[in-house]
């Protein structure tokens, strides 16, 4: 029993290290954060999260060395940044996650890449840099400042109105802030925009991140994935919130469903893209109708293209 006793006060240090690593990492100090991790380390061996924790800071120490290469606090702000894809890539090597370790790396880059992006935008000279603009708002919405995170992301997208990146993200912190109805129209946007400019690792909201999970869990995975959630955030009801179109913008929608019919009914059938993006585009076009009270005949010309291109589709819109 003593040695049980031993061995379980043992393990509570090393998880009270880990947890002060993790405060370290929040607070953007990774080589302490190492420190305290590799001290736990001796005290517990075998923990998974604490190898798991220690890769991770590795990985970020290791590849933070090259910011003293640049010389404007810019490019020392989008550096670090940069590095989320790569990072994003090496965790997929894992079959594990540990959420409080996830969350304390997310801390550790946005607070680090804000703190350069701060001394850009305090004389107010930058205010109308749009990508400063986005990466200040995309930080703020990393430490979990919202608020802040919106007036920086609306003022970007004040600049890049079709930008389905700046759209995407600030859908996502207006769904943070419980804004739901700007968020669901703004998101329904930036996928119809383009939908592979939408980076879902970077979302955080529970209102897109539900909406993918039921996506992947239909078996879609990479660039189907980003094509099949709209149609999905249709049929589910997350993009429920609609907006009505402009004329010169139902030309474009009509022109575009007209290239696509061509290009999928014409031998582009094998390529995985080509079904949900027209599908979504036949969605929106059947909004715009309803919108101006269009014909009914015309809608249901639509309709029976969708029951052509997946009746299993059409199935679901019409319940």
């Amino acid at each position: 029993m003593k040695n049980s006793g031993a061995g379980m006060e043992k393990e509570q240090t090393a998880q009270g290290l880990i947890q002060k690593a993790y405060d370290k990492l929040k607070a953007s100090n990774a080589p302490e954060a190492l420190a305290l991790l590799e001290a736990a380390l001796k005290l517990d061996f075998d923990n998974p999260e604490l190898k798991y924790a220690l890769k991770c800071v590795r990985w970020w120490l290791e590849h933070s060395k090259r910011i003293e290469e640049f010389q404007n606090p810019y490019e020392k702000g989008g550096f670090i940044l940069s590095q989320l894809k790569q990072y994003y890539s090496f965790l997929d090597r894992f079959s594990e996650n540990y959420d409080q370790c996830q969350y304390a790396i997310r801390r550790f880059v946005f607070s680090s890449a804000l703190g350069w992006f701060q001394d850009l935008l305090g004389d107010g000279v930058n205010q109308h840099d749009p990508v400063l603009l986005l990466q200040a708002g995309r930080c703020y919405k990393g430490v979990g400042n919202y608020d802040e995170a919106l007036k920086y992301m609306e003022q970007a997208a004040r600049f890049k109105r079709e930008d389905a990146y700046t759209l995407a993200e600030l859908a996502d912190t207006n769904a943070l802030l419980a804004e739901n109805r700007a968020a669901k129209v703004l998101f329904r946007e930036a996928f119809f925009l383009d939908p592979e400019k939408v980076d879902l690792r970077f979302m955080e909201s529970d209102l897109i991140l539900r909406l993918r999970d039921k996506v992947l869990e239909l078996g879609y995975r990479g660039p189907e994935l980003c094509e099949w959630i709209p149609v999905y955030g249709c049929l589910l009801g997350v993009f429920s919130v609609k907006r009505e179109l402009k004329q010169v913008e139902a030309g474009r929608l009509k022109q575009s469903i007209f290239s696509l019919e061509s290009e999928f009914h014409g031998g582009g059938e094998k390529n995985p893209l080509l079904k949900p993006r027209l599908l979504n585009r036949y969605f929106w076009l059947i909004d715009h109708y309803e919108n101006i009270r269009e014909d009914p005949v015309l809608i249901e010309e639509i309709l029976l293209k969708i029951k052509i291109t997946d009746s299993g589709i059409y199935d679901q819109y019409i319940k």
